[in-house]
């Protein structure tokens, strides 16, 4: 049954990707863009939504932070169903879309972030083209303003360092998404397991 959601799932992934809009130049990264996550793909029980107990509440608080281990999370899962007998499948949907609701807004959080991260990289990008054709021109020049050059070239230095550490850093920020969109989906899992039958 696990492996067969698993499938589901993976499947449909490429189906909502496909919706992602690939002429977006604010998107540096190699994964493709998606901007909305749907949790009815990673919960396939019906879910009526309703205001959760307090330690329901604490619970997809805990589930939602990323800091937490599954390993955890699975700890904490199985000490609350102990704890409450009664969960059924709608209580525990509703922890899951708790859950959900919080790694989706921290997940369009941060692809915000990155948005604003590729605009400053191509702010910076035309900088540097700037300050090099601007050096080009006083270089080719008969009286040459060596401060002025000397200026250039240092600012030119510091800015393509700037910029190459960002794009190294860039590789880690856009893993993120997908790390969020896993931990959704580990968290149905480790939830659907808890479910009555």
């Amino acid at each position: 049954m696990k492996i067969a959601r698993l499938a589901l799932f993976l499947a449909l992934v490429p189906a909502i990707a496909g919706a992602a809009d690939f002429s977006d130049p604010d998107w540096p990264c190699i994964q493709r863009k998606v901007e909305n996550l749907s949790p009815g793909l990673m919960w396939p029980n019906p879910v009526t939504r309703s205001a959760l107990p307090p330690e329901a509440a604490d619970l997809a608080s805990m589930l939602a932070l990323r800091r937490v281990s599954l390993e955890e999370a699975e700890t904490q899962v199985r000490a609350f169903m102990d704890k409450t007998p009664t969960a059924d499948a709608q209580l525990l949907g509703n922890i899951f879309y708790d859950a959900f609701d919080k790694l989706a807004d921290d997940r369009h959080r941060l692809i915000t972030g990155i948005a604003r991260y590729s605009r400053n990289q191509i702010a910076l990008s035309k900088k540097i083209d700037n300050s090099r054709t601007e050096m080009a021109k006083l270089t080719a020049e008969n009286n040459q303003d060596f401060d002025r050059i000397d200026k250039l070239e240092e600012q030119i230095d510091w800015d393509e360092r700037i910029y190459k550490d960002r794009s190294q850093a860039l590789t880690h920020v856009c893993e993120t998404p997908v790390i969020i969109e896993k931990r959704a989906y580990a968290i149905a899992q480790l939830l659907l397991k808890q479910v009555p039958h």
